[in-house]
């Protein structure tokens, strides 16, 4: 029977404070709130103990900031799609920051096993001086574990509502898309980094935030296939492809630091869960 599971997480800042209330329902929820960085930044760690999503499965995550706080999400490991027998298999991220509030969506990646019908949606909406640093890591097939993805489909969908729209579908029959050296060029993981602002960020702002990311670009094995552009006053990415996840996220976690020390002023302190 495919489930259908539902969480509600809030931020509020309260006597400077953020602080996490969710609701759910089915299973996914999150785990303690902590606070390694003091009270501003509230870090939680999203929890799915099926562990995966089959055909018919959908997963529904909708989160709040108010205005003023700062949440940080994660997860323990990566997300699943599994093999569907024809239904699709639907995880639904929807992320609202008022005035002034900060959001860090930082989930580890998200693995297409071979057969899957899978469909990734995150769409962010931002009021006037919130700001986003969120990423978007997918492993097609485990390549090294000899589990390739050699049939199945993903659609990604990336969106901030009238400002930045990307959609992809990734058919895993389709070998020019996979092969090409204008398309996947044979990787097999597809990983984005992304600076949101709710107001235009300044000229001097955001080439600071680009220089940052392209200088450990230059620095890292992955530069031949990695690329930080800013396709909107209000937007950042740096988009990398790779082999295999753990490179990218090498990347992608030195990005964060560099943004957070630049953009944010703030040093950074990884949650505990990626140590683990």
């Amino acid at each position: 029977m495919p489930w259908h599971a539902r969480l509600d997480l809030s931020y509020q800042l309260e006597a400077r404070r953020s602080v996490a209330r969710f609701r759910h329902d089915g299973p996914l929820r999150i785990l303690q709130s902590l606070y390694p960085e003091g009270d501003a930044v509230c870090h939680n760690v999203l929890v799915h103990p099926p562990g995966g999503l089959v055909g018919g499965d959908t997963l529904d995550i909708r989160v709040h900031a108010a205005a003023g706080s700062h949440g940080l999400i994660t997860t323990p490991g990566a997300s699943r799609f599994y093999r569907s027998d024809g239904e699709l298999a639907l995880q639904r991220s929807e992320l609202t920051l008022e005035a002034g509030a900060r959001l860090e969506w930082l989930p580890l990646e998200a693995i297409c096993f071979n057969g899957c019908l899978a469909e990734n949606r995150v769409t962010m909406r931002l009021a006037p001086d919130a700001e986003l640093i969120g990423w978007d890591v997918t492993a097609l097939g485990l390549p090294n574990a000899g589990k390739p993805f050699e049939t199945g489909t993903l659609r990604q969908h990336i969106e901030v509502p009238g400002t930045w729209l990307e959609r992809a579908r990734i058919d895993a029959s389709d070998q020019r898309l996979l092969q090409s050296p204008i398309g996947l060029a044979g990787q097999r993981c597809l990983a984005s980094i992304f600076f949101v602002a709710g107001t235009p960020l300044a000229r001097a702002r955001r080439d600071a935030a680009l220089d940052a990311a392209r200088a450990l670009i230059e620095a890292h094995e992955l530069q031949p296939s990695a690329g930080a552009t800013s396709p909107h006053a209000e937007i950042i990415v740096l988009r990398v492809l790779a082999p295999v996840v753990e490179p990218a996220m090498r990347l992608l976690r030195q990005v964060w630091k560099a943004w957070r020390a630049e953009l944010w002023r703030m040093s950074s302190e990884p949650p505990r869960i990626w140590s683990m």
